[in-house]
């Protein structure tokens, strides 16, 4: 999964999940604008498995952590006229050595973007914890802990986040994402007693939903496991 070769930088003309625009628009009689990009709204769940009190995560390649990771260690970044020239020609990205595949893996909640109209929320989460993780979790078990927007200085989509409780006895499946799709997901469980040691270890890479999940399961549910969470 780490093995990351071939990279090339291309112009985006296209996509079917990002579409940049530019807004115009006066704030207090200041005229101002704004670049940003409309994408779907998602889904995340944090599962915690009640047989072995560990949670489940996910953890994958994330390309733009990896060039950014990249962009910041090169010695020397190539000035603007000369990024351009080289995503218009498509050329292979350059600038020192290539960085290992490592520095693009992210631990993360599972989770999916809202794009199927004839699904509710909780349907959609319930059919990414079966498409990642394996566990097949029926809706009527996926608590609602909130939404928020992320990424509010270029998208501001939505993200929904569920709470869920597995068991040994939920597992169908390995997990691993939709291959026809072009995920490779790794399943990631994390003890309990370790969860907020995990959240903290700025050495770990991982998002702010993580981050957040964790907290919001020590204030509202480690009392009934009664273990520590170790914060």
């Amino acid at each position: 999964m780490e093995q990351i070769n071939d990279i090339q930088v291309v112009p985006c003309t296209s996509s079917n999940y990002l579409k940049p625009f530019r807004v115009h628009y006066s704030q207090n009689g200041t005229k101002k604008s704004w670049d940003f990009m409309r994408t779907h709204d998602s889904v995340s769940v944090l599962i915690f498995n009640t047989t072995s009190h560990c949670f489940v995560l996910v953890k994958q390649f994330r390309p733009a952590v990896y060039m950014c990771e990249w962009e910041r260690t090169k010695p020397n970044a190539p000035d603007s006229s000369e990024q351009v020239a080289e995503e218009k020609e498509g050329a292979a990205v350059g600038g020192g050595e290539t960085p290992p595949g490592s520095v693009g893996m992210t631990y993360e909640l599972c989770a999916g973007l809202v794009d199927k109209a004839d699904l509710s929320l909780e349907e959609i989460a319930r059919q990414e914890v079966l498409e990642e993780c394996g566990y097949d979790v029926p809706v009527a078990k996926l608590r609602r802990i909130t939404s928020y927007r992320s990424g509010v200085g270029v998208t501001g989509a939505k993200q929904t986040m569920f709470y869920a409780e597995v068991s040994d006895e939920n597992c169908v499946g390995e997990g691993g994402g939709e291959p026809q799709e072009g995920e490779l997901i790794e399943v990631v469980k994390v003890p309990l007693h370790e969860a907020m040691t995990f959240a903290y270890d700025e050495s770990i890479p991982k998002t702010m939903g993580v981050i957040f999940s964790f907290i919001w399961f020590h204030n509202n549910m480690s009392p009934k496991y009664k273990i520590s969470t170790n914060v």
